[in-house]
Formats: structure tokens, C-alpha cells, sequence
């Protein structure tokens, strides 16, 4: 894809990668340039570098700031501060553990950001995997344990500690990227990922602690891997962009190399003294702070500034980069590899597409064998006498209750051109009948756990175990209805008539195979004969919206 005359977003653009990625980037005069960053001054900051380099000229450059895992109305809070508040903690807590409604999807920051900026590409530099992993849940589980042992854990050290688990916020991160994405039509999105390792192994001796290695790092990696296979399935959903993502395994430097104050977290380093020697027991006591003076100036140094990574001495930085250890990589480097995928010259550092290669998908064999399976299956269930029809094993509910529904009209009709024209209430009170009359149909749908919703939908005939309860208990639900309910009502009917004559013709205008190999052959024969299996196949594959790309 070429970037001139586009819209791009540089997510965690005020980094080593994202400055490295925008520069490239302005090279090819794109027509908007949205530089995101956690704080303001960073993004603004990133935006002014690169108007002082010469680098913007017909370029609308564009700043924008805020955390992107929260709300937005969070954005610009520190997270001790969201956590503080009873309000905003609760509010964060229910928009990652419920479902992703379009009032979660307006809410968020993420969400709002891709519809503002409506990005043709995204560049995402983020340091997704430390950000979320170093909010180190092991830490907040050892506290929500000792509070409950004193009898304090109440909801708000419940709610601090969900709001740490790492999954849960990747994976409502990937919702909502993916949904964002798909709304603003975003074209690309190439992330930037991480090894969590800088492509060291588990003997990695740069670990944050004396524990080797330190589980937060190791959280960090598996989050890490975690993202890139959300990416790998994002890039097998109908509708997504192109996606990629170039994973560095190596330390990444560096940004500048100068003397002055030394910074960490945005903040000097304070110098501190000790006022003098204290005996050992005393000297880590909760009356220590006698031992040692802060002092009013900050400690200063020759360093190299390796972004997100922080500072590093002389000393850190032969250590980190030496052959047999770390190394390190250039962000530009990186960034070449990045811009070039955009341009869809093929670098060999795609992580998705090297998944892509590396993975076994569908066989001829199997697809072979699946016809000998469904033939004996067919067989002995000829032999027996029986129809299982569904077991609710591979779900979802609504699977078992398509294929009971469908089994339904088979044994009404038997053929799709005669179960589309179907009337309605003709074959609710058909329905009720078999139901009524056949105990073993019966006690199949109800013993997996579907309840069977009445003709006159006011009455529903229930087993001991039901997969999808109402949520409330003075009405219908219809959500769960259609969630896993067998519906034998009159207008469950008429939408099946217009599924069915949907099905009908679009099998009736396919390609036959005198015309070539064009068509699927799957969800139908020469027969015409209605099988529930197929039918619920091409449901979920056109009518949900379910069907993968990559074969």
C-alpha cells in the first residue's frame, strides 16, 4: 500500500520505534500524520522534533495523547489515581469483565481515538505486553491474600486486583482494536511487538530482580505471545485489515547520548546519603528514615537514552549490548522492516506470516476422510434407529439449537424447496406435536441442556440442566431464546422460511461443476435433501459471519 495521500497513526509514536517509523513515514508525504503518545508532552514533544527536523512540510501533523487501556474519560488519569476512585475503578472493572456492547466499545479510549482519526494505517509501538504485565499481579495477589486473611478483603481490593490480570485486558484490548479497526476501515495495522526477552532465554541474567527469571518478566513474554496470536486469528477474520507485526528480539538503542540529570519515570533521581552507620537490624526497620538524608539536587551522569527502556551508563550498555548477550537493534532498522511491510515488499520479519507458513491447516486426506466418516456415521445411526442430532459439547448453544430446529423441518419436509415454503403457524403447531409425541426427541434437547420455548410462547419445557438461563425472571428473554433455546414459536418459523429460500437460491445460482471449480459443493447435493449439519455450517458461515479465510 502506498502512504501518500493517507491517514496514519504512530501509536506509542514518541518512542525510539514510533520517531524512527514517523520519519520514514513523512518520506512518503502521506496527507495526515497522528502521532499517539501516553502523556502530552511526549506527544507533542515528538510532533516539534520532527517540525524542527524539516520533515512535516505538507503534512497535517497531528498530536494526541492518553492511556489507551482505560475509558475514555480515564485517559489522562494516573491509574493509582483511577484506582483511588470508587467511581472510575468500578466503571474500568465493568467495562473489562462485561460484554463488549457498543456503549463499552464509545467508552473506551481506544475505541474513540480510531473513530476520530478514521487511519488508513496504524503503527502500533506500544510496549502493550510491559505495560500490562508491569502492573505485576503477583504483587496484587499476595496483597488481596493477606488482606482477606485479616478479613479485609472487600470489594474495592477485589476490584484493584481484577483491574491487574493481565489476559483480560489484552483481550478487550484486541476487541477493540479489531471493532475500531473494521468502523474507521483501517486498512493496515502493523504492530510492533516484543519477545519480553530482548530475544534472550530463560537464563536471561537482565531480569528486574535476583529471581531468574523474575515471573513479571515472564509475564511480560507470555502476554507477549499471547498478542501475537490474537493478531494471527484477527488476521483470519473477514473485515479486519491487513495485519502484521515485527517482533525485535534484541535491545532496542538508542535515541541520544548526552550528561545531565538522569530520569526515571520522567522524574530526576534524587541524590540521597546516608547520615551514617546504623547497626543491621535498624537499618531496614519502619524507623529508618533517620539513616539516610535526600538531597536537594539530582544525580547527574554521562548516559544513553534508550527510550522506554530508560538510561544507561557506560557500564549498562557495554553489559547489555556485548556478543552472547542482549546485542541490540536500531530502531531504525526496525522501522525500515515496518514501512516496507506497509508497502508490501515482503521483509521475511512478518511474525503473522511466518505463523501463516508455519502452521498445518486442512489436508486433502482429511477432507477425504471426512466423507468416509459422515457416511458411517450416517450408517450406524440408520442401523440403530436413532437421531442424536446434537450432544452440546462443541457449542455453542446456539449450534445444538439450530441442529435440533433443523431436525425439526427434516422430519416435516425433508427437502429444502419444500421446507422453503413453509407456513409458519403450520408448522408450530407441526413442531409441538413431534414434541409432544416423541419422547426421545424430546429428552435429547432437554437433557443437553435446551430448553424448548412453547408454540405459544408462553410455556417452556425445561431438563435439569439449562446452558443458557434468562437473565431476568419477569419476562421472555429473548437474548437467551436465541442464545440456545429450541423456539417453536410462528415467527421463529418464518425467519427459518427466509433463511431457507435464501439458501435455496443462492445453491440455485452457484456455478455447477461443468462451469469449473468455482463453487463450494458443501452445503448441499443433488438431492436437494435439507441436512442439518450443512445448513448450520452455512448459517454460521454467512448468515453469523463466521467463515475463515486463510485454508
Amino acid at each position: 500500500m502506498e502512504l501518500n495521500d493517507r491517514t496514519v497513526l504512530v501509536l506509542g509514536g514518541a518512542g525510539l520505534v514510533g520517531l524512527a517509523v514517523a520519519r520514514l513515514v513523512l518520506e512518503e508525504k502521506p496527507s495526515r500524520l497522528v502521532i499517539g503518545s501516553l502523556r502530552r508532552d511526549e506527544a507533542e514533544g515528538a510532533v516539534r522534533e520532527l517540525e524542527q527536523e524539516g520533515r512535516t512540510a505538507g503534512v497535517q501533523v497531528e498530536a494526541v495523547w492518553g492511556d489507551l487501556f482505560v475509558p475514555h474519560a480515564f485517559r489522562e488519569r494516573p491509574r493509582a489515581e483511577v484506582m483511588a476512585d470508587p467511581e472510575a475503578r468500578r466503571q474500568l472493572v465493568d467495562d473489562l469483565y462485561g460484554e463488549l456492547t457498543d456503549e463499552v466499545f464509545e467508552r473506551s479510549a481506544l475505541g474513540r481515538l480510531l473513530l476520530d482519526v478514521r487511519p488508513d494505517v496504524i503503527v502500533d509501538c506500544i510496549n502493550t505486553a510491559g505495560a500490562l504485565a508491569y502492573q505485576n499481579a503477583f504483587a496484587s495477589a499476595a496483597e488481596l491474600r493477606a488482606r482477606a486473611e485479616e478479613g479485609a478483603a472487600d470489594a474495592e481490593a477485589v476490584e484493584r486486583h481484577l483491574a491487574t490480570l493481565y489476559l483480560p485486558q489484552l483481550i478487550r484490548h484486541a476487541q477493540i482494536a479489531l471493532e475500531g479497526m473494521k468502523r474507521a476501515r483501517t486498512r493496515i495495522y502493523v504492530k510492533v511487538g516484543t519477545a519480553g526477552t530482548g530475544g534472550m532465554g530463560l537464563n536471561i541474567p537482565f531480569t528486574h530482580s535476583e529471581e531468574r527469571p523474575s515471573r513479571v518478566l515472564l509475564a511480560k513474554s507470555g502476554l507477549a505471545g499471547a498478542q501475537t496470536l490474537l493478531l494471527y486469528l484477527m488476521a483470519r477474520t473477514p473485515g479486519a485489515p491487513a495485519v502484521k507485526e515485527v517482533k525485535p528480539t534484541a535491545a532496542i538503542s538508542w535515541k541520544s547520548i548526552g550528561f545531565g540529570p538522569i530520569r526515571r519515570g520522567g522524574r530526576p533521581l534524587q541524590r540521597s546519603d546516608a547520615t551514617g552507620p546504623v547497626p543491621v537490624e535498624a537499618a531496614f526497620a519502619g524507623d529508618a528514615d533517620g539513616a539516610y538524608v535526600t538531597l536537594d539536587e539530582p544525580l547527574e551522569g554521562v548516559y544513553l537514552d534508550a527510550g522506554e527502556n530508560g538510561v544507561f551508563s557506560l557500564g549498562e550498555f557495554e553489559t547489555l549490548t556485548a556478543l552472547g548477550l542482549m546485542e541490540f537493534v536500531t530502531p531504525e532498522e526496525i522501522a525500515r522492516n515496518v514501512v516496507r511491510e506497509i508497502q508490501a515488499h515482503p521483509t521475511g520479519r512478518d511474525v503473522v506470516a511466518a505463523l501463516d507458513a508455519a502452521t498445518l491447516g486442512p489436508t486433502y486426506r482429511a477432507g477425504v476422510l471426512r466423507a468416509a466418516a459422515l457416511e458411517r456415521m450416517e450408517a450406524l445411526e440408520a442401523e440403530h434407529g436413532v437421531e442424536a442430532v446434537a450432544y452440546e459439547m462443541l457449542g455453542p448453544p446456539r449450534l445444538s439449537k439450530l441442529l435440533f430446529e433443523a431436525a425439526l423441518l427434516r422430519r416435516l419436509h425433508g427437502r429444502i424447496a419444500e421446507a422453503a415454503e413453509l407456513d409458519p403457524e403450520e408448522t408450530a403447531r407441526a413442531t409441538q406435536a413431534l414434541i409432544d409425541g416423541d419422547a426421545d426427541l424430546r429428552q435429547r434437547v432437554l437433557s443437553i441442556g435446551l430448553p424448548i420455548l412453547c408454540a405459544d410462547g408462553t410455556r417452556v419445557l425445561r431438563g435439569a440442566v439449562v446452558k443458557v438461563p434468562p437473565e431476568a425472571h419477569d419476562g421472555l428473554d429473548e437474548k437467551a431464546v436465541q442464545g440456545g433455546w429450541v423456539d417453536l414459536r410462528p415467527s421463529n418459523w418464518a425467519v427459518w422460511r427466509k433463511r431457507l429460500r435464501d439458501f435455496r437460491d443462492r445453491l440455485a445460482a452457484r456455478p455447477g461443476l461443468d462451469q469449473g471449480s468455482q463453487a463450494d459443493v458443501d452445503y448441499g447435493d443433488d438431492r436437494g435433501l435439507l441436512r442439518p449439519g450443512r445448513l448450520a455450517a452455512w448459517i454460521f458461515r454467512y448468515e453469523d459471519r463466521g467463515e475463515r479465510i486463510k485454508r
